[in-house]
């Protein structure tokens, strides 16, 4: 063991040697210190399924050197001895925005929208910038890296939370103490994209979700094309694109729907995205958990709400409610199905509330050695820096947190957080915990004093007989500040505490401005409550319903084989109206109808005095929709309303109540050529993929007249601006669609575009126009 350690030892020397420094020193004697650090008798978290108790790190020149629990210790280091404590691997986010300022919205506002691209060089649309790179504008930021530290995190993933196609991240140590030669571990750490817009353009295109579904699907096609060398000009945004290939995807979806839709997208594509989610993927596990990607989790559960008021808990839902239940068992239940998942700090108000979240969490039934994971191995593993971060093997940075125990317990203090070998001190650890009841003289009086809180930031109560003193305490660099008032009369007491807590003395300054002492005399040891009553108070999640809100099924519909007896059936056809008639439906469709019919294993259900119609069909329908209108462009032929339906909008619901069972979901009239229709059954509880009928006729929504025109509103920069235009837009894009098709059957390449193809579909009979009309003439 010794001639190995010696052997890697020797390894690591030379490689010291050979990274050799080339920048000149102006500002004293140029010297590098290449001792080693130790950690002694620590229990040690090499990774979260890694354990060595009473083990030792070494570490030297910001990175791990040997861990274990025989590691033999070099002459030239420095011993600390951290027997009764332990040492984690620093935590990970991988999706957050440190250093990097969003972009300025851009001026300008009014019912004139902007349709083109401000840009030259770049993709025809500005919400696509993969070019983007957040290294180009990062900037360390002291006070949010402190803040970041003192929370446990040692490496941040930031990008410009900004556009569809945002441009590659930068990984960060939060090392203060060197610049960014040292702490830009990757400049290029991820490919970033989400749903929404940028802030810095106008450009209207995308106004909703199926429209930045549709950008990002002709986006992938586009630079497959470009790559072939198809396009005579420069494009640096699918340049970039391109080039970002290799890296990890990273989408932000943002919830349990979305996830669904960005991981559509990537199957597309050839891509496996890394899916930020939304805290609701366990109201649709089955679905996420096919979709096998990666999820980043955020930690914001809902606070507590107040309904003390009779009249604004009139505004908080069953929805609302079930969801603060719910939401911090998401972790545990995404565990439970093989569900990997990292988490992020995005989304909470500050990194000082990490703890709590994530102590709820385990209190839902997450294990703590998934949450650890989930901070340390599990981002490192996504972006591909498992050789770098995420864990104290050999090699790796010098990144990790000196605690008094169990990182995850409350009662535990977080001591140290090295980053790249460099200490950075939350709380000294050398420093005496001095909680605890005393005893208090102060000159003549005698006082109880209480110490209690955390023991970096003590919390007192003084008391004289029975009655609650106003006191206030600091504790720092072994110094005790206490002040407390007596009828309108204050004390001030300071005192070292050194050796132990057994008893504090000092000094006392009196009401009257003169000098004394103090001396307070430990009665009781401070002690945490007993954990057997945080048992009684683990909370009791409430059963997810289909949907997960008010008029939720328990559990899934599922298909059954009925027979309705003796009902009067409303054929609809020539055989009219039909007493007491036998309906048998099997396999979701009718089966047989008429009398005396055999149930065999269906489910019998007397109808006798009842009415049987087919259900209401809605032809002209916007319920279940997400988005209705996609109003970017004159033409929209590329957006699906499949793409958007929204299963659990109550009015799902309500139209069922009313006899109806099928609609089509249409676009709405913003344009003249608008998005193709979503044929639906509709089925409460049931995902939105499974409310689509599957090989239904395919329809498309345009419109004619005012809305069109955009005659409603003052917009003037968009055609049509009248009904001739509006005839005119038709004639071109049809055209278009004639000459793109002989391009595509000739046989030379061609450029896909999913607008010209759905408008091709339309000439050959193969889409049907369902056309919104204003006036008779139309």
């Amino acid at each position: 063991m010794k001639i190995k350690f010696l052997v890697l030892t020797m390894f690591w020397c030379c490689a010291s040697l050979f990274a050799q420094d080339y920048f000149p020193e102006n500002d004293g004697v140029k010297s590098k210190n290449n001792n080693y650090t130790a950690f002694t008798n620590a229990k040690i978290f090499i990774t979260p399924t890694q354990v060595v108790e009473q083990g030792t790190l070494l570490i030297q020149n910001g990175k791990v050197v040997q861990v274990g629990k025989t590691v033999t210790i070099p002459k030239n280091s420095v011993r600390i001895d951290l027997d009764g404590k332990s040492i984690y691997p620093s935590f990970i986010d991988i999706y957050s925005d440190f250093g990097v300022s969003k972009p300025k919205r851009a001026e300008g506002s009014g019912r004139s929208p902007q349709y083109d691209a401000t840009r030259e060089g770049f993709y025809w649309n500005d919400h696509i910038m993969p070019e983007n790179n957040a290294i180009s504008k990062f900037k360390y930021d002291d006070k949010k890296a402190k803040e970041l530290r003192d929370a446990g995190f040692g490496v941040v993933n930031s990008h410009i939370q900004d556009g569809i196609a945002r441009g590659t991240g930068v990984l960060i140590a939060l090392n203060s103490k060197a610049d960014d030669s040292k702490r830009v571990i990757d400049d290029k750490s991820g490919h970033y994209f989400s749903f929404s817009k940028s802030v810095a353009s106008r450009q209207s295109y995308p106004t909703s979700l199926m429209g930045a579904m549709a950008l990002l699907r002709q986006m992938y096609t586009d630079a497959d094309w470009y790559a072939k060398g198809n396009v005579p000009s420069k494009d640096r945004s699918l340049e970039a694109l391109n080039a970002n290939k290799g890296m990890v995807q990273i989408i932000a979806a943002g919830d349990k729907g979305n996830v669904l839709r960005a991981d559509g997208i990537g199957d597309k594509n050839g891509i496996q995205y890394t899916i930020l989610g939304g805290g609701d993927e366990y109201e649709a596990i089955s679905d996420i958990k096919g979709t096998n990607a990666k999820l980043i989790l955020p930690l914001n559960f809902p606070d507590v709400y107040d309904v003390s008021n009779p009249y604004q808990a009139l505004y908080v839902s069953l929805e609302d409610m079930r969801h603060w239940n719910q939401a911090p068992a998401n972790p545990k239940i995404l565990a439970e199905n093989g569900v990997t998942f990292s988490f992020t700090l995005n989304g909470l108000k500050s990194p000082a509330k990490l703890k709590d979240k994530l102590q709820k969490a385990i209190t839902y039934g997450l294990s703590k050695t998934k949450a650890l994971e989930a901070l340390t191995t599990i981002p490192a593993q996504t972006l591909g820096q498992s050789n770098k971060i995420g864990s104290l093997q050999q090699g790796r940075y010098a990144n990790f947190l000196i605690t008094s125990g169990d990182i995850f317990d409350k009662t535990t203090t977080l001591y140290e957080n090295w980053v790249q070998g460099s200490k950075n001190v939350i709380n000294d650890k050398d420093q005496l915990d001095i909680r605890g009841d005393y005893d208090l003289m102060a000159g003549n009086e005698s006082f109880k004093l209480s110490i209690t809180g955390e023991p970096s930031k003590p919390k007192a109560e003084v008391k004289k007989d029975t009655n609650k003193l106003k006191s206030k305490i600091t504790y720092k660099d072994d110094w005790m500040n206490l002040s407390f008032s007596q009828d309108d009369k204050l004390y001030r007491l300071t005192g070292l505490v050194k050796g132990n807590t057994q008893a504090i003395n000092g000094r006392l300054m009196l009401p009257d401005g003169s000098e004394s002492s103090f001396r307070a005399t430990q009665t009781k040891a401070y002690t945490e409550k007993e954990k057997g009553k945080k048992e009684a108070d683990k909370p009791e999640m409430v059963a997810v319903t289909y949907p997960n809100l008010g008029y939720g099924y328990s559990s899934k519909p599922k298909s059954e084989d009925m027979l309705f007896k003796n009902a009067t059936v409303w054929t609809s056809e020539d055989a009219g109206i039909l007493e007491n008639t036998d309906v048998l439906v099997k396999d979701g469709k009718i089966s047989k109808i008429g009398q005396n019919l055999n149930a065999g294993r269906a489910k019998v259900v007397d109808a006798s005095g009842k009415h049987l119609t087919a259900g209401v069909i809605d032809e002209h329908s916007h319920l279940a929709a997400l988005a209705v209108n996609e109003a970017g462009h004159n033409s929209t032929a590329e957006v699906k309303m499949e793409d958007v339906v929204d299963p659990e909008d109550i009015d799902i619901y309500r139209n069922l109540a009313g006899g109806v069972t099928s609609l089509q979901l249409l676009h709405g009239s913003a344009n003249p050529i608008g998005g193709r229709s979503a044929i639906l059954k509709l089925k409460w509880g049931e995902s939105a993929q499974n409310m689509i009928y599957s090989n239904s006729p395919k329809f498309i929504k345009f419109a004619l007249g005012e809305n069109v025109k955009q005659s409603n509103w003052q917009s003037f920069s968009r055609f049509p601006q009248t009904r001739m235009g509006v005839e005119q837009v038709f004639m071109n894009y049809f055209q278009r669609a004639k000459e793109y098709e002989v391009k595509k059957k000739s046989g030379k390449p061609y450029r896909h575009d999913e607008e010209m193809e759905t408008l091709v579909e339309i000439l050959n009979g193969e889409r049907f126009i369902s056309c919104h009309s204003y006036v008779q003439s139309e």
